[in-house]
């Protein structure tokens, strides 16, 4: 079996919002249509480790009259700046992330699916950890709210594995993460 994946799956605005100020993400409903779940299924099938962000978790909670669906698929981990014990199936995890994930990595499995915020996802590309970006952009421009992306990572490129256009406008992106070793080099000689 190859090494297991941490893969960010997650759905933005156009303009790089995945929810409003107030965490309103009703406006993903744009996109529903009866029969179609662009592939979440499919991807699923291929993760048993779920990992969110507290404030995700949170908004999730007040979202589904406080319970946690994902908990009920896989195994679940909310990073947490506070010691929490672990509930209802979720394991709350306040240490260092690269530790946590390489501990499940370690562990036989499928692949891990984070699901943001965007504190998590500027933490784990600050620690080179997101694997595979599965990204669908919805046909919304929002103006203002939560960003998926907060900047101040270094730079790095990927490497574009599939882009798929959907009829209601939503368009899917998958990237993986390239190494820098040799394109600093490529990108600096000379003509």
């Amino acid at each position: 079996m190859s090494e297991r994946k941490l893969i960010l799956y997650i759905s933005m605005s156009l303009d790089g919002f995945i929810a409003t100020k107030d965490d309103d993400i009703s406006w993903l409903s744009i996109v529903e249509h009866t029969g179609e779940n662009y592939g979440y299924t499919k991807f699923t099938e291929t993760v048993d480790t779920y990992i969110i962000g507290r404030k995700t978790y949170e908004v999730v909670l007040k979202l589904t009259n406080g319970k946690f669906p994902q908990a009920e698929r896989f195994k679940c981990y909310v990073l947490s700046r506070q010691k929490r014990k672990d509930e209802n199936g979720i394991t709350f995890y306040n240490g260092k992330v690269e530790d946590l994930i390489q501990k499940i990595k370690k562990e036989k499995g499928k692949n891990i699916y984070c699901d943001g915020g965007g504190q998590i996802v500027k933490l784990l590309m600050e620690k080179n950890l997101i694997d595979e970006y599965i990204i669908s952009i919805m046909p919304i421009v929002l103006g203002d709210g939560k960003r998926l992306f907060l900047g101040g990572t270094e730079r790095f490129t990927l490497q574009a594995k599939a882009a798929e256009v959907y009829k209601s406008g939503l368009i899917q992106l998958r990237y993986t993460r390239e190494e820098m070793s040799g394109l600093v080099d490529d990108l600096t000689q000379p003509e």
